[in-house]
């Protein structure tokens, strides 16, 4: 069942803590801040709460007006959650909080990871150069795919396939993360077959492995 626990605290942290500090709450805006999400897209990515939980989370979140339920139009006209204005505020609050995160080690055993939150790190660890040609890439991770785009020096990254890509990666979340963090390199992930590219690939390592900052 949803919560009405409050910590009685006039200070604003523990005011926000109220609206978010729930146990998956965070998580879920994590998962919602690259772009709406099926409820079924939700759970595959956060497989440690159970249905139930996630549905209260999200009536929670949505009685806070920090996510909303919305239906999409014909063919699709399934149901997505998505982030409010006062949601989409929260992002640098949730950034912040997984770089401060990143001092801790990780769980001692073999730890779930999400797509999402493995493209929210490239979109932060990568800089590309901004005198460069925008460039599209198509991101196959499991079973979802997204479209990486470059424009200026900044990364946009959205669900859903792009009309068209210079270069294209099928791999896991997982080996994105050894990609990213350089504890493999595109080469060896290809012949261990972790991972396929496509088009021009030369671009495609060029922006796996420019030095983050």
């Amino acid at each position: 069942m949803p919560t009405t626990r409050s910590y009685g605290d006039a200070c604003g942290i523990a005011r926000a803590l109220d609206v978010v500090g729930e146990r998956w709450a965070l998580l879920v805006v994590r998962e919602l801040l690259l772009g709406p999400q099926r409820f079924s897209d939700l759970r595959r990515a956060l497989p440690g709460a159970s249905s139930n939980m996630l549905a209260d989370r999200l009536r929670e979140l949505a009685g806070h007006q920090v996510v909303r339920r919305r239906r999409l139009p014909p063919p699709a006209a399934s149901v997505v959650y998505e982030l409010t204005d006062s949601g989409r505020e929260l992002e640098p609050v949730v950034l912040a909080l997984g770089g401060w995160g990143l001092r801790f080690p990780p769980p001692a055993t073999k730890a779930h990871l999400s797509a999402t939150s493995v493209l929210l790190f490239l979109r932060g660890s990568r800089h590309p150069d901004p005198q460069a040609p925008p460039t599209t890439y198509r991101f196959e991770l499991d079973d979802r795919v997204w479209t990486v785009g470059i424009e200026n020096g900044r990364i946009h990254i959205t669900p859903g396939a792009p009309p068209r890509a210079d270069a294209g990666l099928r791999t896991d979340p997982a080996t994105l993360n050894a990609l990213l963090d350089g504890s493999t390199s595109p080469a060896a992930a290809v012949a261990g077959g972790k991972a396929a590219l496509s088009g021009d690939e030369d671009a495609l390592r060029r922006f796996l492995q420019v030095a983050s900052t």
